[in-house]
């Protein structure tokens, strides 16, 4: 049975907290914020997960966003719904949202380091909604899609980035990899003209490229050692692999005055 029980009292429940107690929209739009949740819910139920998984990919934000008089918390969840969901849902959760928004973001990178499977799926499936979210609305409007937060422009993506890039660090053979990854690449596209000017790619020679050394993206943070994309006859490039900024120009005329095999 695939409609459950609890999928089914998880789906009336988020509609109680985000539509009919305070008819909550996504940042920004005349869009019900239900929209999101559901579609959080469907990616997990995509990818394969538990019944747990899906009913929390519903529930994740009724502890955060639900209204001080109809409130959520975590001891609801757990009656409801189990504890499995209760801990998903709290391990997505923001708990201080006294702190700025620097702090409370850099406190949400750092809880990644000790999710599970399980919240690393959900916090994916999170991702995935948001970007696509913004990466349509960026191109009908613009820069102005990122006046709706409460921060830059360059911090909303580079937090993203660092995210993302925090996810697939801890899991790279999660299902959703390969997707937040993609839109990793996506996002940095948007503020890459920012990101080429803070952090401009290295030029060296080519002969002078170690291989084995390592590198680090000064926009999602990701270490490692990169391949070399070698796709013109004047120079080759070594980009990150979770967002795709250039890190070094390896430029043959520096070289020799002919492309290597």
């Amino acid at each position: 049975m695939k409609y459950t029980y609890k999928i089914k009292k998880a789906i009336q429940l988020a509609i109680e907290t985000h539509e009919i107690n305070q008819k909550q929209k996504r940042k920004g739009k005349d869009i019900a914020y239900i929209t999101h949740p559901l579609t959080v819910g469907l990616l997990l139920s995509q990818a394969g997960d538990s019944e747990d998984v899906v009913a929390a990919g519903i529930l994740h934000d009724t502890i955060e966003d639900s209204h001080k008089d109809h409130k959520v918390t975590r001891e609801t969840l757990a009656k409801r719904f189990g504890e499995e969901v209760a801990v998903l849902v709290d391990s997505v959760t923001e708990k201080n949202k006294s702190l700025s928004w620097e702090e409370r973001k850099a406190e949400a990178l750092e809880h990644i380091q000790h999710f599970s499977n399980d919240s690393l799926l959900l916090k994916s499936a999170d991702l995935i909604s948001n970007i696509s979210e913004i990466l349509d609305d960026y191109q009908k409007d613009g820069d102005s899609v990122f006046l709706r937060f409460n921060a830059p422009k360059e911090r909303i993506i580079q937090n993203y980035l660092q995210t993302i890039r925090a996810i697939v660090g801890r899991w790279p053979e999660s299902p959703l990899a390969g997707d937040i990854t993609f839109l990793a690449g996506q996002l940095q596209m948007v503020g890459a003209p920012y990101f080429m000017a803070q952090y401009p790619a290295s030029i060296i020679a080519y002969r002078d490229h170690d291989e084995t050394k390592e590198l680090q993206c000064p926009v999602c943070g990701w270490v490692g050692i990169a391949g070399v994309n070698c796709d013109s006859e004047y120079a080759a490039d070594v980009s990150c692999p979770i967002c795709q900024k250039m890190l070094l120009v390896l430029d043959f005329a520096l070289a020799h005055p002919e492309k290597p095999e």
